[in-house]
């Protein structure tokens, strides 16, 4: 019998046998290779939730609901968006420019986040790429 191994297997998704999602491709593939594992598994939302335990990408992209500050500033600086984020909160009020300054976190429903990621331009779907983006930094 085959060791599980979760960074090269194979799942059999849905009961769909024309396809099958490679751990190690990060997709679905057409053929498996010879004496691959696999597994059956119901649903792509349970194996995007498998593999999450173990860092691995399912077929489900999932948008984190909130982001480190750190993670958050480092894609800020990437985009080169920092220095006009930086204009922008430092004509709000004081609470949002502390809440920029030291929180811990950001959080994609904060009303703040909606107000800068608009006055920035942004579509929800430009946020959401924004945070999947900061989130695997």
């Amino acid at each position: 019998m085959l060791e599980y191994n979760p960074f090269y297997w194979f799942w059999i998704v849905a009961g769909d046998d024309s396809r099958y999602w490679s751990s190690a491709a990060g997709a679905y593939v057409d053929a498996l290779p010879a004496a691959a594992g696999v597994t059956r598994i119901s649903s792509e939302d349970e194996l995007t939730d498998v593999l999450a335990v173990y860092g691995l990408p399912g077929p489900v992209v999932r948008i984190p609901e909130r982001v480190s500050a750190r993670r958050f500033r480092m894609q800020l600086r990437i985009a080169g968006l920092l220095d006009q984020v930086k204009a922008w909160v430092a004509t709000q009020d004081p609470l949002v420019r502390d809440a920029f300054e030291y929180s811990g976190e950001f959080v994609r429903a904060e009303p703040m986040m909606a107000a800068g990621f608009a006055q920035l331009g942004f579509t929800q779907a430009q946020m959401d790429q924004f945070f999947l983006a900061a989130s695997k930094l």
